[in-house]
């Protein structure tokens, strides 16, 4: 019987395609198509309204913005440099004109900082929804892109910033709560993602990373893509999950979850990754340990050092 939902459905297509010798295809952040010294990587991601954004609550700019970052985030996944963007967007009435003008400003901004050019792509209409797609082209030195599969067991497992900000802010945005400014930058951060291009740059350089991806689904479900890319499990220290200032201080007065928001809520957009413990000194970033990849499958999750039945789910699309 056919596995259902949306990795069923991966797997099925990735039962009907294999990449060709040498080719990285369905599994990672990115595709990889080799060259004799730099490799090419390649990602897409797609963007609905009412599912990725709600148009009523975020700005054109907003929008375009975290349209491109999300793809920037692909290739800072890999440890590569962004290279080009292609993007396809279907725009009803009430979105064409100004509304696709400002747009696209937004996708120039990120797109500017990180010296992206957009080289192309496609317009259409549609009869009610914004659907949004973008392709995006980055390199890397050949064999050298990170991937999920290289986590070993012993190996710390790390994220480069904190967790659940974008989550909280989306609740917040949902609940209409106060809008004080720790509410206010929780919102601008859910709202505009920063993807960590020179982060991953910076791990990749080392040599020491093992298995890394972007947390793009909350940090339950996107471990566990790297624990089966790898073939291994995890213990997780829920007292270890770096939280922000913003949320500590929003969750306690409206007796959010904060751990929960830090395990559960997606696009933060950090970098997850596995390595040995002195990788947090050979990197001159803010690497925030909190776990350990171990022979067991799963992840067990820990509070203060005990066993906890705890139970956090990611994102899921289907």
């Amino acid at each position: 019987m056919a596995k259902k939902g949306e990795f069923g459905l991966i797997d099925f297509i990735n039962a009907h395609f294999h990449a060709p010798a040498g080719m990285v295809g369905i599994g990672d952040d990115c595709a990889i198509v080799p060259g004799p010294d730099e490799d090419t990587l390649v990602s897409t991601d797609m963007l609905l309204e009412g599912i990725h954004f709600l148009r009523k609550h975020s700005t054109p700019e907003d929008i375009g913005w975290k349209s491109a970052a999300v793809n920037l985030s692909d290739i800072a996944a890999m440890g590569g440099i962004p290279v080009a963007t292609f993007l396809s967007i279907a725009l009803p009435k009430d979105a064409q004109g100004e509304w696709a003008q400002r747009f696209i400003k937004g996708y120039a901004e990120i797109s500017g900082q990180f010296g992206v050019p957009l080289l192309g792509g496609d317009t259409t209409s549609s009869l009610r929804d914004i659907a949004i797609n973008v392709g995006i082209k980055g390199r890397c030195d050949h064999g050298k892109a990170l991937g999920r599969g290289g986590a070993k067991v012993g190996h710390t497992i790390f994220v480069t910033g904190p967790l659940g900000d974008s989550g909280a802010g989306l609740k917040a945005i949902l609940t209409g709560v106060e809008r004080t400014p720790a509410v206010e930058e929780l919102i601008r951060r859910h709202l505009r993602p920063m993807p960590r291009v020179a982060e991953g740059q910076k791990l990749l350089a080392t040599g020491m990373v093992g298995a890394m991806m972007d947390l793009s689904d909350g940090l339950a479900s996107d471990l566990g893509h790297i624990l089966r890319a790898s073939g291994v499990g995890a213990i997780i220290e829920l007292n270890s999950l770096p939280l922000s200032p913003e949320i500590v201080e929003v969750c306690r007065k409206h007796r959010w979850r904060a751990r929960t928001l830090a395990a559960s809520a997606g696009e933060d957009y950090e970098l997850l990754l596995t390595g040995p413990a002195e990788l947090a000194r050979a990197v001159d970033i803010p690497l925030y340990p909190i776990g350990t990849i171990t022979e067991a499958h799963g992840i067990e999750w820990l509070r203060g050092g005990k066993p906890t039945k705890f139970k956090a789910q990611g994102f899921t699309h289907f």
